[in-house]
């Protein structure tokens, strides 16, 4: 267990993965009505990287998502239901509705938006992280991409650069094993993404991402490091998705059980509550009743989701420029 996570961390890091499954498990559920407008990319699974490392973010500390971004909102602070609304298309949405999911974002949380373009948060991480080396504030910048995204050169210059500017930025690979419908073992070149870290003169780590305490403790390495004025760090999760690359695959490139047997042994949230209750120091009460209280969270969110407002047309050509 780490030494630096006391109860009350232990048990805000058992709420925000049980929050992101409990909404991407909901929204798969209401997107299979036809009632959620555009498309919808779902994180469960992979809850343990985005919390095992926002858990270690202040404020001001930016972080850059992909298409698959509701669990970084989550874990960045965004508001469950100000995203439930967004994902409905509704005004009341942290974007007013007209980013919906893969366009989510909350500036005010740090939270600088999913990224319908794969790989696109890269060169974003190096602005806010050039600013933040220029202010002098030791704020930090997270690059979240998969392993389809590894190949991109928006996330190769990014590294580069931010090596070359000594940038505080850290890259969170997450490699769940398939970019959309190929498998990583056919599409990356080498056997690890960490491996490339050593091409741009940064650490490489290579962290289990079903083990939060193993993302947390090479996350807060990793963002020490750049606080400090090291330099960047590229982290990879290796972790699984729960659900296909998108809400409507068919998943045919995956093995018969092999969601199940993950579910079944790999699981984060059931490892997360095997180890923080051995002790005793945490009881599965204890776990039950965040339960309870994220399923009536989430619950909350839908049914004012459901309920709230549309954009208007007037709205339409309004959020389209800044204004100094």
């Amino acid at each position: 267990m780490s030494k630096t996570l006391n109860r009350e961390g232990l048990l805000e890091a058992y709420r925000t993965m049980r929050t992101i499954r409990e909404f991407e498990e909901r929204v798969h559920t209401d997107f299979a009505t036809g009632e959620i407008p555009g498309f919808v990319h779902l994180y469960a699974g992979e809850e343990a990287s985005a919390t095992g490392v926002c858990m270690h973010l202040k404020g001001k500390d930016c972080i850059a998502s992909t298409h698959r971004g509701h669990g970084h909102c989550i874990a960045k602070g965004v508001d469950p239901i100000e995203m439930m609304a967004e994902i409905w298309g509704k005004s009341t949405g942290s974007c007013k509705g007209k980013g919906g999911s893969m366009h989510i974002a909350d500036l005010s949380k740090g939270m600088l938006g999913a990224n319908g373009i794969v790989g696109g948060g890269g060169p974003l991480i190096c602005g806010t992280a050039l600013a933040s080396k220029m202010r002098g504030d030791k704020t930090v910048g997270i690059c979240f991409f998969g392993d389809g995204a590894s190949n991109q050169g928006t996330i190769l210059e990014a590294m580069n650069l931010a090596t070359v500017w000594s940038l505080p930025a850290v890259f969170v690979a997450e490699n769940n094993g398939y970019a959309e419908t190929t498998s990583s073992s056919w599409s990356v070149s080498c056997d690890n993404i960490a491996d490339r870290a050593s091409a741009f003169g940064m650490p490489g780590v290579i962290v289990d991402g079903f083990d939060f305490f193993a993302v947390y403790e090479a996350a807060g390495e990793a963002i020490k490091r750049a606080r400090e004025g090291g330099g960047p760090t590229l982290v990879e999760v290796k972790v699984s998705r729960y659900y296909g690359h998108f809400e409507g695959d068919q998943q045919t490139y995956r093995a018969d059980g092999e969601v199940k047997k993950l579910r079944e042994e790999k699981d984060c949230l059931m490892q997360f509550r095997r180890h923080v209750t051995a002790d005793g120091e945490i009881s599965n009460a204890d776990l039950d009743a965040i339960d309870s209280e994220v399923l009536a969270l989430i619950n909350e969110s839908v049914v004012r989701a459901k309920a709230d407002p549309k954009p208007e047309a007037a709205d339409l050509l309004t959020d389209v420029y800044v204004s100094y």
